[in-house]
Parts: structure tokens; sequence; C-alpha cells
């Protein structure tokens, strides 16, 4: 075995799995506004958690008025210490003016920031479609169930942070 071959054995990799979830505490966090789509994206994500053994009492769906308002809410479910992750789910579609833009920005923006503010895993399930039509095939029809892959991100991301926290000083020099 070459040099180069010992040391790519030796890289250690740490990734997420779909597996051990009857634990996890999820918060979705749902935006009313275009609720014909977001409704979809709402079953998409709670038969994902299921499928993957996040048991129904611990799944709790927030719902809000729209899209721009999902951050704070977000944020105030991290504070609580009651989830282990959060799911957001929008739909925003663009229209003749640029209110689009802002909301999807900002929704976009907050909800990163409670990720990283709070150390909690925040999935941004958020369709930002340029018609109807765009939204509809994202909520469960040709180009899959965005909240599906949502909630499959958080559970992921829960496995993955839970490897880092594990404690091995022993190894820090």
């Amino acid at each position: 075995m070459s040099n180069l071959q010992q040391q790519r054995s030796a890289v250690t990799h740490i990734d997420g799995n779909l597996h051990q979830n009857a634990d996890a505490r999820i918060g979705i966090v749902v935006a009313r506004f275009n609720g014909f789509v977001v409704e979809s994206l709402v079953d998409g994500a709670i038969d994902a958690l299921l499928r993957h053994g996040v048991l129904g009492s611990n799944i709790t769906v927030i719902r809000v008025p729209g899209a721009f308002e999902l951050p704070l809410v977000a944020q105030r479910a991290a504070e609580s210490d009651r989830f282990d992750a959060i799911v957001a789910l929008g739909a925003i579609i663009r229209g003749s003016t640029p209110h689009f833009d802002f909301v999807a920005s900002e929704s976009a923006k907050g909800l990163s920031n409670v990720a990283t503010d709070y150390n909690i895993p925040v999935a941004n399930g958020v369709l930002t479609t340029d018609s109807i039509e765009q939204a509809i095939e994202r909520a469960g029809t040709k180009a899959g169930n965005k909240g599906s892959e949502a909630a499959m991100v958080v559970l992921e991301m829960i496995a993955v942070l839970s490897q880092l926290d594990i404690d091995d000083s022993s190894d820090i020099v």
C-alpha cells in the first residue's frame, strides 16, 4: 500500500444517517399563505418523518400567516429547547411586484440565522417559484415533494451534529 493510499484510508468521514430517530423532536413551522400548495409540503414532511421512525408525538406543527413570519417563530421554537430540529415550510410565488424578492430574501436569511444563532438544524423548505405551476410541481408532483426533502435534511443533520458532539478529548493536543 502506497503512502497516499495509507493516508487516504486514515481520513475520518462523518456522514448522517436516517436511522435511530424515534427520540428526535421536530418542529414544523408552516406558512398558511398559499396553503393550497403548502399543505402538500406539510403532508410530505410528516410522512417522511414518520417513515424514518420519528414518533408522531414528537412532531409539532406550528402555523404562521406567511413566509416572512417563519424566522421569528423558528427562533422562538429554537429558544424553547423543545426541538432537536426545525423544518420551515411555505410557498412564495412571484407576482408582478418586487414583494417576492423581499419576502424570499428575508425569510431565507432569517431561517439561516436561527440555525447558526441557536445551533439547531433548520431546513428551509420554503418554495420560491415563478409560477403556481412550478410550486405545484415541487409540492408533490413532477419535482418530488420539497417538504419531504426538508424533513430528511433535518434528520441527517441531527445525525451529523450528534457525531460531532461526541467528546473524545483524548485525541486533542
